[in-house]
């Protein structure tokens, strides 16, 4: 295939970038880094961004009309390319409002694909429409890569559950209105003893606190003492919550990689205009082959990791093998190539680039955390080393 867009796909992405400039890079300026912009989120309902990821449940939409396994059979069919898109976009112009996008998704999505009638209908409209902050709460303090090992406890309680432990690093909270939760209800079965819960934020038992981190969303730590959950807060079977989590990061690992594409573009973009213009040694600075070489590699790294995520986005659209695998060389790339070139295009700046409020002062701080979260870059390498031996044995 020649990767090449459709009109219609790049008529989402100029609609998606237009309106991240115009009406959402004024609303995540005047927000407060490390609090939910909800200002934020609701425009983005209002403006059908966020009921793009939920077919059917967006603002003015009959919601669930279809039935929840209808919609997720709908949106399967470009869910994950149109995902990339989106993210791209939103991504080259206001990182503030991909972040919020994702992390909608990411926390939502689960109750798309697992949930039952009665939680889709509850949770999705208003997710969809920004009026609920969703979040997916996977990691624990000793088991953050490693998510078969979590120990947040689920027991028994007739005919539901009681949740105690602790999960960190959690975006969105302590702020969320909504968590997709997993949790341990098998002691000692691995993957095999977890199992996934719908949890309301106001919920007895379940507390927070908000964590200083280099982010300009909420990252917090959640606490769960006996929190109760009921049958219908169960996503998915008992015991099968791990396989609710990778189907979701399936989807969400290529679109990582889609974020990292936009900064790296962004930054490129910058860069490319600023040594145009930039004088220097009686010339522009574009002139030097050291500065134009660097441009080409920063250039065709990026192209280069756009074309995996595309590739595994395509691939989980249509259903094919080796999803997993893509999605991981998708999310490697793309997030190492980011670092690369947003690194190159500080250097190329100089100091200018450092300033509190510059463009790549930005995409600088917000580069780093895609190499980490949704699995770092060493566990993307042993997932794609694993699919590889796998496939060959």
């Amino acid at each position: 295939m020649s990767w090449d867009l459709e009109p219609q796909q790049r008529e989402l992405v100029t609609w998606a970038r237009a309106r991240a400039v115009q009406d959402l890079r004024p609303l995540a300026e005047a927000g407060t880094p490390g609090e939910v912009n909800r200002p934020l989120l609701r425009a983005m309902g209002e403006l059908g961004l966020l009921g793009r990821l939920f077919p059917g449940y967006g603002p003015g939409e009959a919601a669930g009309a279809a039935g929840p396994g209808a919609h997720a059979e709908l949106s399967r069919e470009a869910a994950a390319f149109d995902l990339c898109l989106l993210r791209e976009a939103l991504a080259r112009e206001c990182t503030e409002a991909e972040t919020a996008l994702a992390l909608q998704g990411l926390g939502a999505y689960p109750i798309l694909q697992s949930g039952t009638d009665t939680q889709v209908r509850r949770w999705l409209p208003a997710v969809a429409s920004g009026d609920a902050v969703a979040a997916f709460a996977l990691t624990e303090p000793e088991a953050g890569s490693d998510a078969a090992a979590l120990a947040l406890a689920a027991e028994r309680d007739g005919d539901g559950w009681r949740l105690t432990g602790t999960k960190v690093w959690i975006s969105n909270a302590p702020q969320a209105d909504v968590y997709t939760v997993f949790a341990r209800t098998t002691p000692g079965a691995g993957s095999r003893g977890v199992s996934a819960f719908v949890v309301p934020a106001d919920r007895a038992g379940l507390g927070g606190q908000s964590l200083d981190l280099l982010s300009p969303h909420p990252i917090g730590r959640l606490d769960f003492d006996g929190v109760r959950v009921g049958p219908d807060e169960l996503l998915g079977e008992v015991d099968r919550g791990f396989a609710v989590a990778m189907r979701t990061l399936d989807l969400f690992r290529p679109s990582v990689g889609a974020f990292a594409v936009g900064m790296a573009a962004a930054a490129l973009d910058a860069s490319v205009a600023h040594v145009r213009r930039r004088v220097a040694f009686g010339g522009p600075l574009a002139d030097q082959q050291s500065v134009a070489h660097r441009l080409a590699e920063m250039a065709t790294r990026t192209q280069a990791a756009r074309l995996l995520v595309y590739q595994a986005a395509s691939a989980y659209d249509a259903g094919l093998p080796g999803v997993t695998s893509r999605a991981a060389m998708a999310k490697l790339t793309a997030t190492e190539t980011a670092q690369y070139v947003v690194d190159s295009a500080v250097q190329l700046h100089g100091a200018r680039a450092l300033q509190r409020g510059h463009l790549l002062e930005h995409l600088y701080r917000e580069v780093r955390a895609p190499r980490i979260y949704e699995g770092a870059s060493e566990v993307q390498l042993g997932i794609i080393a694993r699919e590889l031996l796998r496939d060959t044995d």
